[in-house]
């Protein structure tokens, strides 16, 4: 089978370190009637041992060359190949229970672990691969410098624990960057949240958007609907200090302003 070239444009970056791929597998610890979707396949580092252990395994890939050799590689009956650009795949066709996992094209991580939010209730649990710098942000404690507006939207649907590091030379081509493997599971129902949550984004959003202000300046006009006593929220506070506890009371303040 002919070699294939990384595409820049995808992000691609193949795992290649026996080693990482079965602590990754080990993580996940998938079990034979697992509802299974791996995004961004690529050349089967995951695929091949998440199938081992699978009775079947859909995979999401954009690039048309690697489909092509999926379906070439694979069984129809044990791999189902969803040729798409993931960020527009619509999850809640795959099916319940799913289990999402992947090494995420760095370029698009953000956007996408966003894009996953709307299915979080029909979602056991999600292993990553992802830069650890952007790990690092999405499991930042308040008053640190990486905790910002991913933090705070994360933690606000999923209870999050970074698993492990994986230094550049186990992909190929090697990433200028190390990546690391997070776990990701959705809060239940009872879980604290917004009464509208697409305003509590739009709050938190704009938090952030000036995150070195005290937050009755970084909210401009909205601050003055801030009863800021009955939210327990110092007036002086800037944005990186709030708990997610903290803006989902700001945000139900705001909202019941009528904004």
């Amino acid at each position: 089978m002919a070699h294939h070239h990384a595409r820049k444009r995808f992000g691609q970056h193949f795992l290649v370190d026996e080693g990482v791929i079965d602590a990754i597998v080990r993580a996940i610890s998938p079990k034979r009637a697992d509802n299974v979707v791996e995004i961004g396949p690529g050349l089967s580092a995951l695929t091949r041992p998440l199938l081992n252990a699978l009775d079947h395994l859909t995979v999401v890939e954009i690039d048309r060359d690697l489909v092509a050799r999926l379906r070439n590689t694979y069984s129809s009956q044990r791999l189902t190949v969803v040729e798409s650009d993931v960020l527009e795949v619509d999850f809640s066709t795959l099916g319940a229970g799913l289990r999402v996992v992947g090494n995420l094209p760095y370029n698009i991580s953000s956007p996408l672990l966003f894009h996953l939010m709307p299915w979080a209730d029909q979602v056991i649990d999600q292993h990553f691969m992802l830069q650890r710098e952007v790990i690092d942000r999405m499991v930042a404690k308040p008053s640190t410098s990486e905790y910002g507006r991913l933090s705070v939207m994360l933690q606000s649907r999923y209870d999050m624990e970074k698993l492990f590091d994986v230094p550049p030379e186990a992909f190929d081509p090697p990433p200028r960057v190390v990546s690391a493997v997070v776990r990701m599971i959705p809060l239940p129902a009872d879980r604290a949240r917004a009464h509208d949550e697409a305003f509590f984004s739009q709050v938190v959003a704009r938090a952030f958007a000036q995150r070195r202000k005290m937050l009755r300046k970084g909210l401009g006009d909205w601050a003055r609907h801030v009863d800021w006593d009955v939210v327990g929220i110092p007036e002086t506070a800037r944005a990186e200090e709030l708990s997610v506890a903290q803006f989902i009371a700001l945000s139900d303040c705001l909202g019941a302003a009528a904004l």
